[in-house]
């Protein structure tokens, strides 16, 4: 069972790793330390969530305590929406890397193909409650991405939130140095990103799931959204496993070579999300599975419909 995928760098990329999106400051750094003695070996991040300070003090505690060297680690961060202008692609990473303790990251990714007005404000609205545009376009953001593998800052760039036609401008543009390692994106049974991840798997780009289970802690959460960890076709084949929901949503991406990055901060579930490796899904249990897509968001990112980059209004 092939616990990393391979990137087009010649990395490994851990294929099971924790997520931290809307995980308190006060609680994180337990939950980092709590993954990392669970086996975890790749933490997900990014300058939005607001807390990688917190992160990089688990991170910190665990090398300390000679639990795991730097080199074991995989971690992961994102440039956020504001720096997207090139000469400020290194001080999004840069800031990261204090919060985080850390000199340098194994991944680094643009978070969204979106550009907004540089400043304080993550999201800077205008009175119609709409995101405010910078005057970028993501393929000058890239050429500062690149900037930072050849400074050392960052092992290997990618994507986060990209459709095929945004990779394709990549992938295309004249003087291109490092392709995409990476697209992260979210990923579930609502969700099933079938031809969005056969295209960059053909591309040799490797794909992460976020909101692997369905992001029941979202803020925006309405009662009548359908909720995964409920479904009863999915307890129906994790009762068959004598497994939960959740290690089923799991196994259902890594049986797709898909990495996935599941959030908590319980160490119970910590542990418990990480216990995906001493079973399958056969065949018609993956089709099953495959069969709940409704092309259902989590993170439509609403604020942002009519920017010239917005990633969603493409079939994929």
């Amino acid at each position: 069972m092939a616990t990393t995928v391979k990137l087009n760098t010649g990395a490994q990329m851990p294929i099971v790793g924790l997520g931290t999106w809307k995980s308190p400051p006060g609680k994180v750094t337990e939950a980092v330390k709590a993954a990392i003695s669970a086996g975890y070996r790749h933490i997900d991040g990014a300058f939005v969530y607001q807390n990688e300070a917190e992160v990089g003090e688990g991170v910190q505690a665990m090398i300390k305590d000679g639990v795991v060297k730097r080199e074991d680690l995989f971690i992961v961060s994102k440039l956020w929406c504001t720096f997207h202008e090139k000469p400020m692609v290194k001080q999004g990473c840069e800031k990261t890397l204090s919060d985080l303790k850390l000199d340098y990251l194994d991944l680094y990714l643009v978070h969204w193909p979106m550009g907004f007005k540089a400043g304080s404000e993550l999201f800077p609205l205008d009175s119609a409650g709409e995101t405010i545009k910078d005057n970028t376009h993501f393929l000058e953001t890239w050429e500062g991405m690149e900037e930072l593998v050849d400074a050392g800052l960052v092992k290997a760039i990618g994507v986060s939130n990209f459709n095929k036609e945004q990779i394709e401008a990549i992938l295309n543009k004249p003087g291109l140095k490092y392709k995409p390692a990476n697209n992260q994106v979210e990923c579930h049974p609502y969700l099933t990103q079938e031809k969005l991840i056969n295209y960059c798997q053909s591309q040799g780009i490797s794909v992460t799931a976020y909101s692997p289970l369905g992001s029941p802690d979202r803020p925006w959460a309405k009662p009548e959204d359908p909720s995964l960890l409920e479904d009863p076709n999915i307890k129906a084949i994790a009762e068959k496993h004598k497994k939960t929901p959740a290690q089923v949503l799991i196994r259902f991406h890594i049986q797709r070579n898909v990495i996935v990055i599941p959030k908590s901060i319980t160490p119970q579930r910590i542990q418990e999300n990480f216990q995906v490796f001493d079973f399958e899904l056969t065949e018609e249990e993956m089709k099953t599975i495959l069969g709940f897509n409704r092309n259902w968001r989590v993170c439509p990112m609403q604020w942002s419909t009519k920017h010239k980059d917005y990633p969603f209004n493409a079939e994929f």
